[in-house]
């Protein structure tokens, strides 16, 4: 069973929520003191984050920093805020998705059940290595290293990562990134698919990878490969 954290200081709101996640089974907790959500979340060990920006004391944006800074735990963002730069901060500071409120709860659990599916079973069926432009890329660890050194992604940046490798020299669609990362990318901003890639390149720069994750104006992404490697 899924373990969920919901960060939201609504009691009415929480409630609700709490009250449809049971319904499918998830265990969810709460926060018992706003100023001390890095504690609680570690005693938690949750499986999923959800966290509302505008709380008591701290705002989500400090938290999701706080435990960014030691977990690679999918986080999902709910907000009344409608303003495009709390969806990028959201994403810059590694969230894996953005959810508008108010929202319809069958949009809701779809986007928690495709990163749990995402997070937790994506790898399951394919190698755990991959070989690409001389660095070691493994999946289920999200480590990224070569002779440069070492870099830890997050779990949405080495889905993009691996769609691009395991398609190398091949443009993969931003339609078909967006659909494979969020199930449907009807409820996802085109801006966030951009921000991720973003994130993704500047985790590689000190390897010099950034380079070979290339954009293909008005198509969507491709990472490169010498001819004749593996």
């Amino acid at each position: 069973m899924f373990k969920i954290m919901l960060i939201e200081d609504d009691v009415t709101l929480f409630q609700e929520i709490k009250e449809r996640l049971l319904q499918w089974s998830y265990d969810v907790y709460g926060v018992r003191d706003f100023g001390k959500v890095a504690q609680e979340f570690t005693e938690i060990n949750p499986h999923l984050v959800l966290i509302d920006i505008q709380l008591p004391k701290f705002d989500g944006f400090h938290w999701c920093r706080m435990i960014r800074s030691h977990s690679n735990v999918p986080i999902i963002f709910l907000s009344s805020r409608d303003h495009p730069t709390d969806m990028v901060m959201s994403m810059q500071l590694g969230a894996d998705d953005f959810v508008q409120k108010p929202f319809h709860f069958e949009v809701l659990i779809a986007k928690i059940q495709a990163t749990l599916r995402r997070v937790y079973n994506y790898g399951a069926e394919q190698a755990e290595l991959r070989a690409w432009r001389g660095a070691a890329v493994e999946y289920v660890r999200n480590i990224v290293t070569n002779e440069e050194g070492s870099v830890e992604l997050t779990k949405n940046e080495m889905f993009i990562l691996k769609m691009l490798i395991e398609r190398k020299n091949q443009i993969v669609s931003r339609e078909e990134l967006m659909k494979s990362l969020w199930d449907n990318e009807q409820f996802v901003s085109d801006n966030t698919l951009t921000v991720n890639v973003n994130r993704l390149r500047k985790k590689l720069e000190p390897l010099g990878l950034a380079p070979f994750i290339e954009t293909k104006v008005g198509q969507g992404y491709m990472a490169t490969e010498e001819a004749g490697s593996l």
